[in-house]
């Protein structure tokens, strides 16, 4: 079962504060480059895949290590899959992890995604662990510097915007955990997949 959302603005700041919520339409307007698609694959393929997705979440972790790796290799790669990487941060930290990701130059948006998920235990969950130091040590190894880490983990607009994303994913689509997949704008599977049960839902979104 996916793991259900928590209301991020009524929990304790463990990182960054919260605050208001900026509309989709003034999200359009700023345009701001770190709010465009980050995706994979061939934008031209017939099926796209979305998934809705938490850098805190233990499933979504174990997807990325477990089952996306094949999804690259024979359904991405060869061109059959375009897919889609939509935030929906469960927590405070998650949301601080979502924000680095976003300011990083967009090709390196997966393979920070990816590492965060692959490294999950430890910076997340990690006994003794500041989850935003260590976030800095992986976004400084992804080549983010100490003062640009600083000013996007307290930018406003890019926390807001990212909310603002989440609220529209659970108004449209009722989505309340992850990890959440779209395939082709028609059918939504609100669990964990393994390739095989992926692949299926890749074909008849095909037809």
């Amino acid at each position: 079962m996916p793991i259900k959302r928590r209301t991020l603005l009524a929990l304790a700041p463990a990182l960054i504060t919260g605050g208001g919520l900026l509309s989709g339409r003034a999200m359009a307007q700023d345009a701001d480059p770190r709010l465009s698609i980050r995706a994979v694959g061939n934008p031209q393929a017939k099926v796209h895949v979305e998934e809705w997705f938490s850098l805190t979440c233990t499933h979504c972790a174990r997807f990325a290590a477990e089952v996306f790796p094949e999804i690259r290799t024979k359904l991405v790669d060869t061109g059959r899959v375009y897919y889609i990487f939509r935030d929906f941060p469960l927590d405070q930290v998650a949301l601080t992890a979502s924000m680095v990701a976003r300011a990083l130059p967009p090709e390196r948006y997966e393979p920070f995604v990816l590492a965060l998920l692959s490294s999950q235990d430890r910076w997340a969950f990690g006994k003794d662990v500041n989850p935003e130091e260590q976030i800095q040590k992986m976004a400084a190894l992804a080549g983010m510097s100490a003062d640009t880490f600083q000013q996007t983990i307290h930018d406003d607009k890019l926390r807001h915007a990212i909310m603002d994303e989440e609220d529209r994913a659970q108004a449209q689509y009722k989505i309340d955990g992850t990890p959440t997949f779209r395939f082709n704008d028609r059918e939504q599977v609100a669990q964990e997949l393994n390739y095989e049960e992926f692949a299926k839902k890749v074909e008849a979104a095909a037809q």
